[in-house]
């Protein structure tokens, strides 16, 4: 059903992403079975490394941060972002990488 279909979604948008930013010449770490708040996908990219929390999906809900990754988020001293799309992923990982 739905729930289906949502999943397959999201995992669709989470191999668009991963591929894109393998096209940038960034390696892949996935982290999402870590838990306790931590990011879904370590980004390895020109000598940095970032954290990036996929949130793909039509619902607000979908969007939202659980209590554990806000306080992972918020306590969190490193580079870190929250994306839903190939392009907010690519953009992210450029913008913090290049950051001092």
């Amino acid at each position: 059903g739905v729930a289906v279909r949502r999943a397959a979604k999201v995992d669709n948008t989470q191999a668009e992403i991963t591929k894109a930013l393998r096209d940038i010449g960034a390696k892949l770490q996935m982290l999402h079975t870590v838990g306790k708040g931590c990011p879904d996908l370590l980004v390895g990219w020109r000598g940095r490394n970032i954290l990036l929390e996929l949130k793909s999906g039509t619902r607000p809900c979908d969007k939202s941060l659980t209590n554990d990754q806000i306080l992972w988020h918020h306590t969190w001293p490193g580079q870190v972002a929250v994306v839903g799309s190939v392009e907010e992923a690519v953009e992210a990982v450029i913008r913090l990488g290049e950051q001092q």
